[in-house]
Formats: C-alpha cells, structure tokens, sequence
C-alpha cells in the first residue's frame, strides 16, 4: 500500500481555522491547537449570546411599554391583562414600537384597553 502524506490536507485545514480566529489575540489566532480551542469557546460564546440577546430585548420592551403606560395612568401589568380580555393581540415587540415611535396609535390602543 502506497504511504498518503497529509501535508496538503493539514495546510488547508490550517488555513482555514487560522482565517476563522483572525482577530483573536495572541497565540490564539496563530497556534493551531490554542486556535482551535479558541474557536470552540467563541461558538460556545456565540449561542449563548444569541439566547441571552432574546431575554435583553424582551426586557427592554416591557421597560418601553411600562414607561408610555405609566404617562397613562396604568401599570404595566394591568394593561396587559386588559389587553388579552379584550382579545388584542399584539406582542411585546410591537407595543414597544409603537410606544416609541408612534405614541398617537399607542394611545389608541391605550384608549381601547381603557374602555
């Protein structure tokens, strides 16, 4: 059986970890093996951002919505009590937009949940 040498395939490999860790600092963005580890950790990093972005803007929404409510003279829980008995279905997201961009519509809805 013919010997296979790997250095072409490693090389290529190489190469492409090197180009995914540019940036990082230190041996981390030249060793291989510290390179490697390197880029699990950032995807690790990654998801668990993704998941934690989701949480922070929720957050923020209500923080929106609570603020334009209590000009109101409503609680934020109240309104969305209110807002799912009278079957208004909007979400969190854009409540939040509307009561940051388009207060008159907010107020609308804000009348509606009064009545």
């Amino acid at each position: 059986m013919a010997r296979v040498k790997r250095g072409l395939a490693s090389h290529a490999k190489h190469t492409k970890l090197r180009k995914l860790v540019k940036g990082h600092r230190g041996g981390r963005s030249k060793l291989i093996k510290q390179a490697k580890e390197s880029f699990l950790h950032a995807g690790q990093y990654a998801f668990a951002g993704r998941k934690l972005r989701k949480r922070d803007m929720r957050k923020l929404w209500i923080t929106q919505i609570n603020n334009a409510i209590r000009l109101e003279g409503l609680s934020y829980s109240k309104f969305i009590t209110s807002l799912k008995s009278k079957k208004i279905n909007l979400d969190r997201k854009i409540l939040a937009e509307l009561a940051v961009n388009h207060p008159e519509d907010f107020k609308q809805i804000v009348s509606k949940v009064k009545n």
